[in-house]
């Protein structure tokens, strides 16, 4: 249900030109922070990077005022971007992990939950498998074709580590 009241929001979040100017206004917010302030360090620290980045390539290629111009706008656009990129990642993994935990000790009753969306999830990427399925072939012969190697290594893994089913 989440998914399907967040879908309209990803949507535009996952659109470039919306991601750009996300990135255009946190250049704009770190530049507008007081310098002792830590939005103001952060500046004077991607400063520092993105002017020895743009010297390097001075250095490297004859850069005359406009193009270096334009390649200052771009490095602050790509460690901004990357920053965000790096951040969100974090985010995500913990997140993850954090509803691995809520399932695990199954705070506030929703491990069903979890358990039902990861299963829609499972089944949604066998469907494609199912689709190429030849006619004359069994679905369960047709799963051990595929899962057959994953299951024997899955299982091989579990005896190794001490790990008993049942």
């Amino acid at each position: 249900m989440i998914k399907l009241l967040a879908a309209p929001v990803r949507s535009i979040v996952r659109f470039p030109l919306f991601q750009l100017a996300v990135v255009v206004a946190v250049i704009l917010i770190l530049q507008a922070g007081n310098d002792n302030s830590a939005r103001g360090q952060i500046f004077d620290g991607l400063d520092k990077l993105v002017e020895s980045t743009v010297r390097l390539l001075s250095a490297a290629f004859n850069v005359k005022s406009f193009t270096k111009s334009w390649l200052t706008t771009g490095f602050w656009i790509a460690y901004v971007y990357l920053a965000c990129l790096l951040i969100l990642a974090l985010l995500r993994a913990v997140i993850s992990k954090m509803v691995d935990f809520v399932g695990w000790i199954n705070l506030f009753g929703l491990r069903n939950a979890i358990a039902r969306e990861r299963g829609i999830a499972a089944y949604r990427a066998w469907v494609p498998f199912e689709r190429i399925r030849p006619a004359g072939i069994p679905q369960e012969k047709w799963k051990r074709r595929l899962l057959g190697p994953l299951i024997t290594n899955h299982r091989t893994l579990r005896s190794r580590s001490g790990f008993r089913e049942g």
